[in-house]
């Protein structure tokens, strides 16, 4: 956790190390952890928090985004194939392990067959096995295989 600490709560310990904010006010930066109480930050390890902390954004919105083209996914293997959300689930993660190919790719690839684009001929393979298994077991009340 990184602290912003203006000049009136700076001290004449940190007088070195302090700058101007450009309204012309002292500040210092700290890191705040278990490890390390207080511990002045340099300019080069504020540059390295805002790094991480714009990766971490960046996956957090690549999180967000896979997350709902695979619900949209899920709802479009439910209605063409006639089965629970449940086991729409298992019908996505089937076929992306099957044909060694990511979720979410899975899932983008399913999004475009439900709008009539193509799908590649494995992940059509295994999506249409993976349906008949759960779809034979759910009207029987069986559970699928691994399941």
């Amino acid at each position: 956790m990184v602290r912003v600490v203006h000049g009136a709560d700076l001290g004449e310990a940190v007088t070195a190390n302090r700058s101007l904010s450009p309204r012309g006010t002292i500040m210092a930066f700290f890191e705040i952890s278990k490890q390390q109480p207080l511990h002045l930050l340099s300019t080069a390890d504020l540059a390295t928090e805002l790094d991480q902390l714009y990766e971490e954004n960046a996956q957090l919105r690549r999180a967000v985004t896979s997350h709902a083209t695979i619900d949209q996914a899920m709802g479009a293997v439910v209605v063409l194939g006639q089965v629970a959300p449940e086991e729409a689930w298992q019908v996505l993660r089937d076929v992306s392990q099957r044909t060694n190919t990511k979720l979410r790719v899975v899932a983008e690839h399913i999004l475009k067959f439900a709008q009539g684009g193509a799908l590649p001929d494995p992940e059509l393979d295994e999506l249409k096995k993976a349906l008949n298994r759960y779809w034979t077991c759910s009207k029987v009340g069986l559970s699928p295989p691994g399941a």
